[in-house]
């Protein structure tokens, strides 16, 4: 976190408070309202009184928050915490951003100061302490040296993480690294049906997380799921840059990456053409490769899919307090040491977001409880991080988040324009509700800028990782879809949201049956996997090399 750019965001908020005296007395007489509130519930919570309703949000769910004097500590905290939100909330704000990163600070402190994270001040941890006779916090000291070593040799699997193998737990789909560079293998899965799709599918998945994320266990699998359902499917596992990688750009991304990956599966499928699937930053660099295959006369693809992936990023949501020149530039200063930008810091990123889920609530299960989580298949996946390389990044976040060059139409690559409006290929674009990486309105925006005359947005609930890993059955899923079929007409998000019909369920039959009636009706024997390449090289088993490194 650049220092400069809070800094600026408080002083501001100070001069903005300090030159409005109705904001101060609206802010003096809401303290006011607070203390006294604060002390009548003193008053009577020695007499078992129990918190009003909407504590739970804050942590203090347990009937154990209802004992004096641990009422009085949650009904206090949550009245100081609400009086801080309002008075970092004011109408009159400097500027958006500037607003933003203020609220953002603040959030971050209030929660790091909960009752809830101090072993005097939470009754749940002080009646686990005396029923285990201590033992609870012996655990957690030596969970926390663990940590504190492994930190200091840098890294290292987290504990629990070795039940997840990849290619023995996850990633297990069958299939062959049919080809390799110096930045991807691409993967060809072997067929499970008696016939196939003549159409095969290219993944392209970000490359700030592993691929296998789209290849978890059998159950939550896609690419498994696809191929079950008939689809050749093939996947880009991306390289774990280093140091030697530091000057990887962009446009090596597109061509090592994606324009290489679809000649290869255009020579081992020839004469038809790919359904294109991008997922998070993936996504985007599809985006662009479809623009210059547009631009460039070429119809190697069949269709174009995006999930949880953005174009304009005007309104990138709450990693906008990150995106700043002075954030760039310390990040930039970084990784010119060491040519990458270390997984753990991304991690730590997106950890601030959430940081009562993601910081202070495993920080006291594993610390005073004594408890390490049991993991799932995907929260092993999100322990296995990637780096990024230097100039990449530092273009990614300067030219896509900071400038928003592919939405106003002056990105280029290699000196070629890039401009989304070419594309005229069916789309499928699905958004997740709660997506704190790539919000849903976002993701939402690349129908304004292309011209799609087959356009389907789908808008699923869960979060960037577990609404797109929700299974072909999930219970507690529903989507909402809405297809029109005119290049031009589009409505605001809003209007789509009213009309979208909702379903319960998984999205993923929403999108295989669409995938499917954009492929040919007719079905053509398997290609299964070659064991040697085009140059006479011994093929590897998926999920291949680079994936582990």
């Amino acid at each position: 976190m650049a220092p400069e750019d809070y800094l600026k965001a408080w002083w501001d908020w100070y001069l903005n408070l300090a030159t409005h005296p109705p904001r101060q007395a609206q802010l003096a007489h809401s303290a006011y309202e607070s203390l006294l509130d604060s002390w009548q519930f003193l008053t009577r919570a020695a007499s078992g009184t129990p918190l009003p309703p909407g504590h739970e949000n804050l942590g203090f769910s347990d009937a154990a928050w209802n004992v004096w004097p641990f009422n009085v500590y949650a009904h206090t905290y949550a009245n100081w915490a609400a009086w801080w939100q309002q008075a970092l909330s004011p109408p009159a704000a400097a500027n958006d951003a500037d607003l933003a990163r203020l609220n953002f600070a603040g959030r971050m402190l209030l929660e790091s100061a909960s009752p809830a994270n101090f072993l005097h001040t939470n009754p749940e941890l002080l009646k686990r302490t005396a029923a285990e006779s201590g033992h609870n916090l012996i655990r957690g000291l030596k969970n926390w040296l663990e940590d504190a070593q492994r930190a200091l040799r840098g890294g290292g699997r987290a504990p629990g993480t070795e039940h997840f193998q990849v290619g023995r737990d996850v990633a297990i789909t069958p299939g062959k690294v049919v080809f390799r560079n110096r930045l991807i293998e691409l993967l060809q899965y072997a067929p499970q049906t008696p016939g196939v799709y003549a159409e095969p599918v290219l993944i392209t998945p970000a490359w700030i997380m592993k691929y296998y994320i789209l290849d978890l266990s059998p159950r939550n699998s896609l690419v498994r799921y696809l191929v079950e359902k008939g689809h050749t499917v093939f996947m880009i596992s991306w390289k774990n840059p280093d140091a030697a990688d530091r000057e990887l750009s962009l446009a090596d991304y597109v061509q090592l990456g994606f324009l290489d990956a679809l000649a290869e599966v255009r020579r081992i499928v020839p004469r038809e053409r790919v359904h294109a699937v991008g997922y998070c930053i993936g996504g985007t660099l599809l985006a662009i490769a479809a623009a210059l295959l547009a631009a460039r006369g070429d119809a190697s693809l069949a269709s174009l899919t995006l999930l949880a992936a953005q174009v304009d990023f005007s309104e990138p949501g709450e990693l906008s307090v990150f995106i700043t020149p002075g954030q760039i530039a310390m990040l930039e200063a970084m990784m010119s040491k060491s040519g990458v930008l270390e997984s753990e810091r991304m991690g730590a990123a997106f950890a601030m977001l959430r940081s009562r889920d993601l910081m202070w609530g495993p920080a006291v299960n594993q610390y005073m409880r004594g408890e390490r989580p049991q993991l799932n298949d995907l929260m092993a996946w999100n322990a296995d991080g990637t780096r990024m390389p230097w100039r990449m990044h530092s273009e990614y976040l300067e030219r896509l988040y900071l400038k928003n060059e592919l939405a106003s139409g002056s990105f280029t690559l290699d000196g070629a324009p890039v401009d989304l409006g070419r594309i005229r290929l069916p789309m499928f674009v699905v958004g997740t509700e709660t997506d704190h990486v790539a919000p849903w309105r976002s993701a939402y925006k690349i129908r304004a800028l292309t011209h799609s005359p087959d356009y389907t947005f789908l808008l699923t609930s869960g979060g960037h990782n577990a609404g797109i890993v929700s299974g072909p059955v999930h219970p507690r899923r529903r989507h909402r879809l809405l297809t029109w079929t005119n290049g031009s007409a589009t409505l605001s998000s809003d209007e789509w949201l009213k009309s979208a019909a909702l379903h319960e369920g998984s999205w993923w039959p929403a999108w295989e049956h669409w995938l499917a009636g954009h492929s040919a009706a007719r079905l053509k024997p398997p290609r299964t996997p070659a064991d040697e390449a085009a140059d006479g090289t011994r093929l590897e088993d998926a999920p291949g090399s680079y994936v582990r490194g």
